[in-house]
């Protein structure tokens, strides 16, 4: 499902994921019709613009939020053309699976755009980078201070959705040596021993100022 209201981007997207092995079972321009089509199709996931008529301010977040309330087993990507971090954060208050915000920009790189969309398909995140980089920009004094740099780096692309592997290839590292620094700020964040999967999203909760 792709709710987009401009039609050259709507039909860029649609191409994209079609190319990618994804089937589009509707399309829309604003919120209203967003919603009416995932109500009758229930799509696995909805890529929204974070600004749809008619007031182009919040409604596709708004929408995304009903989305999830109603429709938990549809996913939602968010796109927006600026960081706008307090949508994301909104989001993930109330929802931390199948969530995805990406500034627009990212479509361009399709590699990248086409594994956010699998991820966040899948029940994972999918956060920009530029959304996460300022969000650890804006935090003040707190626990995440106790944490090194290397650990910071790992949390901030588990922000990102990544996995130990994924974190790895990134950071140059070790899976291993991946696994120590999460182990390690789980315990500077003061989280309980728990499943590892729970862990790491209050890790990420803890890290976004919603937890």
């Amino acid at each position: 499902m792709i709710a987009e209201d401009s039609v050259l981007l709507r039909v860029g997207l649609v191409k994209v994921v079609q190319t990618a092995g994804f089937e589009v079972v509707a399309e829309a321009d604003d919120a209203e019709g967003l919603l009416a089509a995932v109500g009758e199709h229930r799509p696995d996931i909805a890529v929204v613009d974070v600004r749809m008529p008619p007031g182009f301010t919040d409604e596709g977040v708004r929408a995304a939020l009903l989305i999830r309330r109603q429709w938990p087993d549809t996913a939602v990507l968010l796109l927006s053309q600026y960081v706008e971090e307090r949508y994301a954060a909104d989001l993930l208050t109330s929802h931390t699976e199948g969530i995805g915000y990406l500034l627009k920009q990212r479509v361009a790189d399709v590699e990248e755009f086409i594994d956010a969309l699998r991820r966040v398909a899948g029940g994972g995140t999918a956060l920009d980078p530029q959304v996460v980089a300022q969000l650890l920009v804006r935090r003040h004094s707190d626990p995440l201070d106790r944490l090194t740099s290397r650990e910071r780096d790992v949390l901030e692309l588990m922000a990102g959705g990544r996995s130990n592997a994924g974190i790895a290839g990134a950071l140059v590292i070790s899976e291993s040596a991946v696994a120590k620094h999460i182990n390690s700020l789980f315990g500077k964040l003061d989280l309980p021993v728990a499943e590892a999967d729970h862990r790491r999203v209050l890790a990420v909760l803890r890290f976004l100022g919603v937890g």
